[in-house]
């Protein structure tokens, strides 16, 4: 009987892959092979560990700093967007009359055309304020209404004659805002020694009941509110309109979403509907008898 061995040549030496290819010798290779690899991974990832901890701590500061260059961009935005664009508030009448029909047609936007013009504020009552070249932001609140609205400056130092009936309505579409305009206003540049109260009219934290008892023994130079609060006053008889010239509508200043108070829908809703479309406001604005001033 021919042997295995044979078919070798007498001075056959075996490969080293083949004298190791031995199943149990293959075994403890590949598991040598394997402890091997693991022990690697397991030497990577221990390694990587600091490293992970550096790369998300930058992340963290990254944010950080994002945040902050953020929050620096709002903030200056905000204090450059009190300052409403040459194109809407500092137009001559002609122009306001188009942006202010623009606003009312959302208001009512179930109006025809020819509701439309009924209500339409007329360019003869709309002051005109294109020479002013300063800022439109409170600071120069005083020297604005001294230089574009000398007549109103004039009123506004008169004694008033009777209680809850100012010169001035200032139209804001926030509690904050309306405090701030009320301060300013009470400054003796524009009520002198004469001059009446300022009326603060807003519903926070004030009930509508307060401000009524309020108007009705007091006499006004002015009176500064969001256009809920002012709506209602005027729909109880409780802000008269008898003294009434001028009502300055705040369109100058921005919220944190950059919107003026007619950009708001419900804010605009309420300044077209119970304010400026007061019956009696509204027949003073078209008889000529009351001046709507953008700010």
């Amino acid at each position: 009987m021919n042997r295995l061995g044979d078919d070798l040549d007498d001075d056959f030496v075996p490969d080293d892959l083949v004298a190791l290819s031995d199943p149990e010798d293959a075994g403890a290779v590949s598991g040598e092979c394997e402890e091997d690899v693991n022990a690697l991974l397991s030497a990577d990832e221990d390694s990587g560990g600091p490293s992970n901890q550096k790369v998300e701590e930058k992340k963290r500061k990254r944010r950080t700093k994002e945040k902050e260059r953020k929050a620096k961009k709002q903030k200056l935005a905000e204090s450059l967007g009190t300052i409403e664009p040459p194109s809407i508030v500092a137009q001559p009448p002609a122009m306001l009359v188009d942006y202010l029909s623009s606003m009312q047609a959302k208001t009512f936007a179930k109006m025809s055309g020819i509701e439309l013009a009924d209500i339409q504020i007329p360019e003869s009552s709309i002051a005109d304020t294109s020479l002013w070249n300063g800022s439109r932001n409170l600071d120069l609140l005083a020297d604005f209404i001294t230089k574009m609205l000398p007549t109103l400056r004039t009123r506004l130092a008169q004694r008033p004659k009777s209680n809850g009936a100012p010169t001035l309505v200032f139209i804001a579409g926030a509690a904050l805002r309306v405090a701030d305009v009320t301060r300013l206003l009470k400054d003796k540049k524009l009520r002198g020694e004469k001059g009446g109260e300022v009326a603060k009219l807003f519903a926070k934290h004030i009930k509508l009941e307060e401000h009524v008892t309020y108007l009705k023994r007091t006499k006004l130079s002015a009176a500064a509110g969001t256009p809920g609060r002012l709506g209602k006053l005027l729909e109880c008889d409780a802000l008269l309109t008898s003294a009434l010239t001028h009502i300055i509508l705040d369109i100058s200043y921005r919220d944190s979403k950059k919107r003026n108070v007619l950009d708001i829908p419900e804010t605009r809703d309420e300044v077209f509907k119970t304010v400026i479309g007061a019956p009696k406001i509204l027949q003073g604005i078209r008889q000529g008898k009351i001046q709507l001033v953008l700010l």
